[in-house]
């Protein structure tokens, strides 16, 4: 979903301005000594692309080399996968994913990579999903929504930022924990008509990222009904749970995180790691990832594995019970 324009640029241009933090040093001679590709599956003006940005500006800064962000959306970012997994092992091209790489061995029938050909470098931070509909509809609360959905059996839409991404999964999932039904519609991204076709009421609802919907949804642009975490965000902290709203149980939240590609040397991916754990933590950082929703914390490689992991492993239940198909 497109930020406002106003305030996505605001955020971008924070972005390039993050200080260079003074107990930070500046990456010696050798990696990286050129252009370092940050790749986003999504379109410009969404949530991920402005996450990849901020954490591009700041790496640019720390390595003293510019980290550039390349928008390849589409396939609920299988394209971008696809892109990375099938480059060069040596650090210069990286992925900023919003799901396993594994999940898509149960999205997709043929694939032209393979999904375990990354290593996990770190998480970027975590989020919730949000719930809005449009500003003008008749539902003021979930259990609102709720009851419409079960009274208007298959008439219901709701759109995602694609097929496979976590939004659309925890929607599904949503659906089967609360008991009704909406019809999923699909967009290249959020960024790619999604917010205009939900404000002017062709679509009823769309599930997706703090960092897409919370601008709009405290805009008054649309509704926010509830949060898909068991415990309200605290940087959103206005909005109610759906366990709060009666989906009891209900408990999905996500995470953005780096990968390269596989036989990526060990010493970058510490390097990276390194730096992303420094990046994080700073507060001037922290700040600027708060307004979209998403508490900045960092990982080991191997906990990211073990994240990776046990996403694929849900999420690839609900694949397969819903029969949901990326192709």
């Amino acid at each position: 979903m497109t930020l406002p324009r106003r305030r996505f640029l605001t955020l971008a241009a924070g972005a390039a301005a993050l200080p260079l933090m003074p107990h930070v040093a500046r990456a010696q001679a050798g990696y990286p000594n050129r252009i370092v590709k940050l790749v986003v599956g999504f379109p410009p003006g969404g949530g991920a692309d402005a996450v990849s940005r901020i954490i591009a500006a700041r790496l640019s800064e720390l390595w003293g080399q510019q980290v550039v962000v390349e928008n390849k959306p589409g396939a609920g970012s299988n394209l971008a996968l696809d892109n990375v997994a099938n480059s060069a092992a040596d650090g210069y091209t990286i992925i900023m994913s919003v799901r396993a790489p594994g999940l898509s061995r149960f999205l997709f029938s043929q694939l032209s990579y393979d999904p375990d050909a990354f290593a996990p470098v770190s998480r970027i931070g975590t989020y919730t999903h949000l719930l809005v509909v449009p500003k003008d509809h008749p539902a003021k609360t979930m259990q609102d929504f709720i009851a419409h959905a079960k009274s208007n059996p298959g008439k219901v839409t709701f759109a995602s930022p694609g097929v496979g991404t976590p939004s659309h999964l925890t929607a599904e999932y949503l659906k089967t924990k609360g008991g009704f039904e909406m019809t999923h519609v699909p967009y290249r991204g959020v960024a790619a008509g999604a917010m205009s076709d939900l404000m002017a009421n062709r679509i009823d609802a769309m599930v997706n990222t703090t960092g897409s919907l919370l601008q709009p949804a405290r805009g008054g642009n649309v509704r926010g009904l509830a949060v898909t975490s068991a415990k309200r965000s605290g940087l959103a902290p206005e909005f109610p749970t759906m366990q709060e709203s009666g989906v009891a149980g209900f408990d999905i939240s996500s995470w953005y995180a780096l990968f390269m590609p596989l036989k990526t040397p060990a010493d970058i991916v510490k390097k990276v790691n390194a730096d992303m754990v420094t990046i994080l933590a700073e507060p001037v950082l922290k700040s600027r990832l708060a307004p979209l929703g998403i508490e900045a914390a960092s990982s080991t490689p191997e906990q990211l594995a073990a994240e990776a992991k046990a996403e694929t492993e849900l999420w690839g239940q609900v694949i397969k019970a819903t029969g949901i198909k990326g192709d």
